[in-house]
């Protein structure tokens, strides 16, 4: 018998896989316990647009970064920052600063997570920081922390 599963099934597939199982398997413990329906032409036709609906939401996504991406590459973010003698940082900037930085100064909205810093910053000077959205999209700003 035929049927598209519904939910992961270990040793079986994962949900959205159409399958060939025995008969018994499916009727007794697949369609019983509501992991798979069978595969007729209705539900293969829920299923394709299903998968093209979330295909689409992924290429949606992937170009809103592409934007973002494109917009802040290699641009300039500089940070204003106090510091005490020595020229030492109270703190450090971080990837939340960053984000808060960019929305201030492009408007462009990303998450603090998805900034990454090689080093911590600390110190007054230029830095690289890479920026990694979605789906493989991913650019480096140049962060300037100057004195305030």
């Amino acid at each position: 018998m035929k049927v598209i599963l519904l939910k992961d099934v270990k040793g079986s597939g994962k949900a959205g896989d159409t399958l060939n199982v025995a008969d018994g398997y499916a009727r007794n413990f697949l369609l019983a316990k509501g992991l798979a329906v069978e595969a007729n032409a209705k539900n293969l036709n829920d299923l394709a647009g299903k998968k093209a609906s979330e295909q689409h939401k992924i290429d949606v996504e992937t170009a809103d970064n592409q934007a973002i991406a494109d917009k802040i590459k290699d641009k300039d973010v500089v940070i204003k920052a106090k510091a005490g003698q020595g020229g030492k940082l109270f703190g450090a900037v971080t990837g939340g600063v960053i984000s808060e930085a960019l929305k201030d100064q492009y408007g462009v909205d990303v998450d603090k997570k998805k900034i990454s810093l090689s080093t911590d910053i600390k110190a007054f000077g230029d830095f690289v920081a890479n920026i990694k959205l979605t789906h493989g999209v991913s650019c480096s700003v140049n962060v300037k922390v100057v004195e305030e």
